[in-house]
């Protein structure tokens, strides 16, 4: 069985056993496409559950791109007092919100290259606004699907970004877009890197 095809069998089962999972991750399930984006910068290294509250919070007293881009550093800072590295995420919100309004005229690119150009935004944000935003095939990969991938011998990488690169070549398109929400939801399931226990939980 080759890696492509190890592949499909995996996240089949791994879709049936989290694809109903009703969890809502920090991209998911915002009114605007600036609101996806700004709560995807905000949940780097952030649990999902610390997250929203956070964002929803954010999102009430700044309701829209003009007014978060115009918004105190310290007044940010207070609110975004329970995330990690909160310093530098309230200066990349502000500077995010300025940038788009100034070089998009407002709009969320659609294009990875064009993104990835605004403050705060890598290659895994990037990708998860292509496909909750603007409905693009893309390979998002946080720190869960980089680890899970490699356990699984599915890559070799060393980075999220080379995990990226190589799915595009092992997973069909189609499936792209699902694949971060379903493997982030397996990875918080798990604990530590023994493939057979993380295989048999998807079997429970």
């Amino acid at each position: 069985m080759n890696k492509k095809q190890l592949f499909l069998k995996i996240f089949k089962k791994a879709e049936k056993k989290y694809g109903t999972n009703e969890k809502r991750l920090a991209g998911e399930g915002w009114n605007h496409g600036w609101q996806t984006l700004i709560a995807t910068i905000m949940s780097a290294q952030s649990r999902d559950e610390t997250t929203i509250p956070i964002a929803e919070e954010l999102f009430k007293k700044y309701n829209t791109l003009e007014s978060l881009a115009n918004a105190n550093y310290k007044d940010i800072l207070v609110i975004f007092k329970s995330l990690n590295y909160n310093k530098t995420k309230a200066k990349n919100v502000i500077s995010a919100c300025d940038f788009i309004l100034k070089n998009f005229n407002g709009k969320i690119p659609d294009s990875i290259e064009e993104l990835i150009k605004i403050p705060g935004v890598g290659r895994k944000t990037a990708n998860l606004v292509i496909t909750e935003v603007h409905n693009k095939e893309g390979i998002c990969v946080d720190t869960h699907c980089h680890r899970l991938l490699n356990v699984l011998n599915i890559v070799k990488t060393k980075n999220p970004t080379e995990t990226e690169f190589e799915m595009m070549k092992i997973a069909p398109k189609y499936i792209w877009s699902r694949i971060n929400r379903i493997l982030v939801l397996w990875g918080k399931d798990i604990s530590g890197k023994d493939k057979k226990k993380i295989l048999d939980k998807l079997n429970t």
